[in-house]
């Protein structure tokens, strides 16, 4: 059958803490031959022996992973040795100038989860963050070609699904576009927001009449501000650990996702008001503008 939007089904996103490292071992549980994972940070128990189990029935794991990280060599080799032992082949990100922070997985031909939080036992709990889960098969695609792009050491293609925000090849203008293209609203979780050219594409577009609301604080309700998540006129929403930040932009690899599917785009809405109603029970209203909200 001839895969289409009407035959797979419909991209979720995940944002509760309590369903979150549920809806990633379910992916790696799913898993019939190969998984291809991406991480920056993990130390859940419970992600190790899923990818363990994986291996014993035959799955062929690889996971790519980061190379520098804060807390350096130390928690470095913790990972490692940990992804070690669950028999998965180890890719290191090795580029010298560009910073590795891409949060995906990808198993068999689909689905595929991209992150903004980490694997970690913090994240999964104690954080504001999202998971989106797709079957498109462009994405599924693009997120293998990008992996495989970065083992090997070559260049992302060109052709990869337009869905997919990938820095820093084009993040800054896939973001300037999204930006662009409101007409009647922005909403974006952003705790690290710093980057002038986007702090002065936000105040141009509230200038032209556009609703811009900017939740910048560090923390909401008890959760830290960790993933970031925009939402443009209520209809398309940006999944990812994409900060509108020089270094995020320009200086990472960062994978983010554009969601339209509604019920998707609802439960991302959710989040926001979630955050929105926080922010005025603890005095910290969403900036209406662009300035003063960075960390």
């Amino acid at each position: 059958m001839t895969d289409s939007p009407r035959h797979r089904p419909p991209d979720r996103v995940i944002t509760s803490p309590g369903d979150r490292r549920e809806a990633v071992l379910d992916v790696i549980r799913h898993a019939r031959t190969r998984i291809g994972l991406s991480l920056f940070r993990c130390n859940d128990k419970e992600i190790f022996a899923e990818l363990r189990r994986a291996v014993a029935r035959g799955v062929a794991v690889e996971v790519l992973v980061t190379s520098r990280a804060k807390g350096g060599k130390k928690k470095l080799r913790k990972l490692w040795s940990a992804l070690e032992a669950t028999g998965a082949a180890i890719h290191p990100y090795t580029d010298s100038v560009v910073k590795y922070h891409a949060k995906y997985l990808v198993a068999d031909e689909g689905p595929a989860l991209v992150s903004s939080l980490n694997f970690t036992r913090k994240c999964f709990n104690k954080t504001c963050d999202a998971i989106l889960i797709t079957h498109d098969p462009d994405v599924v695609a693009g997120l293998r070609d990008v992996m495989a792009a970065d083992c090997e050491g070559r260049p992302v293609p060109e052709t990869v699904s337009p869905r997919l925000i990938i820095g820093p090849e084009r993040a800054r203008r896939q973001m300037t576009a999204l930006l662009e293209q409101a007409r009647s609203s922005i909403r974006l979780i952003d705790a690290k927001l710093t980057d002038p050219a986007m702090v002065a594409l936000l105040n141009a577009r509230r200038a032209a009449g556009v609703t811009v609301e900017i939740f910048g604080a560090k923390r909401y309700a008890g959760l830290a501000s960790h993933g970031k998540i925009m939402i443009v006129d209520g209809r398309t929403a940006v999944v990812g650990g994409l900060a509108l930040a020089a270094l995020s932009l320009d200086f990472r690899r960062e994978v983010a996702v554009i969601v339209e599917e509604p019920a998707a785009v609802a439960e991302v809405a959710e989040l926001v008001r979630f955050v929105s109603a926080a922010a005025a029970r603890e005095g910290s209203v969403a900036a209406s503008a662009a300035g003063g909200t960075a960390c």
